[in-house]
């Protein structure tokens, strides 16, 4: 607890934060510990009733402490996390605990197959017990022939080779005369107190002074007493700057600047988005703002690289010239897609319009709002004083507000009565805007994707495991956003003959593709799995191709094929299908790999027992949503 206490106060960025928590421990080490000539410590402030304590009885206590405050930051880990899901070569990630009660899958002894859980290896390796904790991850290249063997209640599995290994250890490293002194801070039972000491204690009292020493001669000018009491007393405060990364959108605002605004409430009106542009904390890691105005003919006033500070943004802002005519906002919200998104927008962000509208527009919304929709695209209508009930016969499309949201939901529309008195406004649609999850509209890896699953239904499945593998598929299938427009689920089963189950535009609904894919009945018979890929191919995404990283086939299977793979799963990579390989029992893992997209390690997942199948539902959708990030 005390070690917490002193972690949580202490907030201390780069390289001296280990160096102050060193210190730290050896100041007490110092106060409470060091020996005066073997005397009993007889201050109050340290004594507890009835006791005497010598300062080395704490001496364990205190070097325990000073290594424990050293150790590097953690990564916190799930017990699934497999050694190829790790980015470092080397890396300290936290295990969390109970992991013995999952079916994780361990392949080899010491050195573990990259497709291992990590922590799963960590208690077979006896690094950490059942209560989890931190562990060190050294990524190594493959071997051939990982051993098997059973060791602390986790049996691991034998397998021939793999492309990556890796090897787990403990966080610290401490001589084995002082770990068997520091495995307890507790206070020393009561009894006599001894006068001589035991060889280990006094290693344990010349390791601590030799520390204490080394840290305290280096570091006593950087922080001294004083500087040590004010940095305990008030936590250092971490500065944010680049922006706000919890908002990290691409947001074009589209202004309105018919005759129907004026100049006087066109001038209210920046006003406004300027609040807005500071109040959304842009920056180059936050949310990058762009102008476009609309009138006869839209415009862009700049792009949303050319200023990526709130004071520039500000100051562009103020420069925007009044243009008067009509309210061509369809036409504005066209050119801000086929244009405007064009240049200087970055991967993987959201993209948003946000329109104001002064009354009404001028044209039809509706079709813009497809392209942009279909584009990724989501439009913000922010209406400013709707039209007035004798009004609504001069308004050419009065269900225009509808129209030009991706979802009449509510949340995509935000009304303001009037351009006086806005100041109110801008923070509840800052929040709104920077909701990112509700953004539902966005072409994100959950709405854009085509999953066809490839099923083998084999003899050596079973009628039992088949059902393991459609409830595994189906709880992949239930991560995503399935719609008419949004991401599609097509399934084939094969052994040597090939079955459409249901291709991707059978199920438009989310319940009823899940209902789908729960239903495939069990055929039972051979294993063709290059040409259940080469038909998958051409049946299951003909009508679904699209853009790179899009098209992803899930191939489950139980053993060895008897055809060839590597030709059809070529061909399939050729047509922007990107390939996911789970083998189970018997599968061999050329097969597996030679099937699998690149990097092959990521996309090939492997277990020796069918209920061990739901430990790979998030590393794949994870998986699936980082090929598409990266293409996109």
């Amino acid at each position: 607890m005390f070690m917490i206490f002193l972690q949580n106060v202490i907030n201390v960025e780069g390289i001296l934060s280990s160096e102050l928590f060193s210190i730290i421990a050896c100041r007490l080490w110092y106060r409470v510990v060091a020996p005066r000539k073997g005397k009993p410590y007889q201050t109050n402030r340290y004594r507890l009733p009835g006791r005497k304590h010598t300062r080395r009885q704490y001496s364990p206590f205190i070097l325990s402490l000073y290594l424990s405050l050293s150790v590097s930051v953690t990564t916190p880990i799930t017990c699934t996390t497999r050694g190829a899901d790790l980015t470092e070569e080397k890396q300290l990630v936290l295990c969390p605990p109970n992991c013995t009660l999952w079916r994780v899958s361990v392949f080899g002894s010491r050195v573990y197959a990259a497709v291992s859980s990590v922590c799963g290896a960590a208690v077979h390796q006896g690094v950490i017990r059942s209560s989890g904790g931190p562990v060190k991850v050294h990524k190594l290249q493959g071997i051939q022939n990982y051993l098997g063997s059973y060791s602390h209640g986790v049996q691991s599995q034998a397998l021939s080779r793999w492309t990556a290994s890796f090897t787990v250890a403990q966080s610290v490293h401490v001589p084995q005369e002082v770990s068997s002194q520091i495995a307890t801070t507790v206070l020393p039972a009561p009894g006599p107190v001894l006068t001589t000491y035991p060889k280990v204690q006094l290693l344990d009292i010349f390791i601590t002074k030799w520390f204490c020493f080394q840290t305290l001669q280096s570091y006593h000018d950087v922080f001294h007493r004083d500087t040590l009491k004010k940095t305990l007393k008030k936590p250092v405060k971490k500065m944010t700057t680049g922006g706000n990364r919890d908002c990290q959108m691409e947001i074009a605002l589209l202004l309105d600047s018919s005759n129907n605004i004026g100049q006087r409430r066109f001038n209210l009106q920046k006003n406004f988005i300027s609040k807005l542009a500071v109040m959304l904390r842009i920056g180059p890691n936050g949310p990058h703002v762009g102008v476009v105005q609309a009138s006869d003919t839209p415009r862009t006033e700049f792009l949303l690289t050319n200023y990526t500070q709130p004071k520039d943004v500000v100051f562009a802002i103020k420069e925007v010239a009044y243009l008067g005519g009509n309210t061509n906002t369809g036409k504005a919200i066209m050119h801000t897609v086929e244009s405007f998104f064009q240049t200087g927008v970055r991967r993987g962000h959201p993209r948003v319009i946000v329109v104001f509208i002064d009354g009404w527009p001028s044209d039809e919304l509706e079709d813009a709002a497809v392209l942009a929709r279909e584009s990724g695209i989501n439009v913000f209508l922010v209406p400013v004083a709707k039209p007035a009930l004798e009004e609504l016969g001069m308004v050419r499309d009065k269900d225009y507000m509808k129209k030009a949201v991706c979802k009449d939901n509510g949340y995509f529309t935000y009304a303001i009565p009037s351009w006086f008195g806005t100041t109110k406004h801008v923070k509840p649609l800052a929040q709104k805007l920077c909701s990112v999850d509700q953004l539902l509209c966005s072409k994100t890896c959950y709405n854009s994707v085509n999953l066809g699953f490839l099923i083998d239904g084999s003899s050596s499945v079973g009628e039992g495991n088949f059902r393991l593998i459609l409830d595994f598929i189906t709880s992949v299938a239930r991560s995503f956003d399935i719609s008419d427009i949004g991401s599609r689920v097509g399934a084939v089963q094969f052994t040597y003959d090939q079955r459409m189950e249901f291709n991707m535009y059978d199920y438009p609904v989310k319940d009823d593709a899940l209902r789908a894919l729960q239903g495939i009945p069990y055929m039972s018979g051979g294993t063709a799995t290059g040409d259940a890929v080469a038909y998958a191919t051409q049946n299951l995404f003909l009508a679904r191709k699209a853009g790179p990283g899009r098209n992803f086939l899930i191939v489950v299977t139980d053993g060895q094929s008897y055809d060839d793979v590597r030709g059809p799963a070529l061909a399939a990579q050729k047509e922007g299908i990107t390939i996911y390989s789970v083998g189970v029992a018997w599968a061999p893992m050329d097969d597996l790999q030679t099937m699998a997209s690149e990097p092959k390690d990521s996309h090939t997942f492997f277990t020796r027992e069918f209920t061990g199948l739901q430990q790979f539902q998030q590393p794949l959708v994870r998986g699936i949503c980082r090929d598409f990030t990266e293409a996109n």
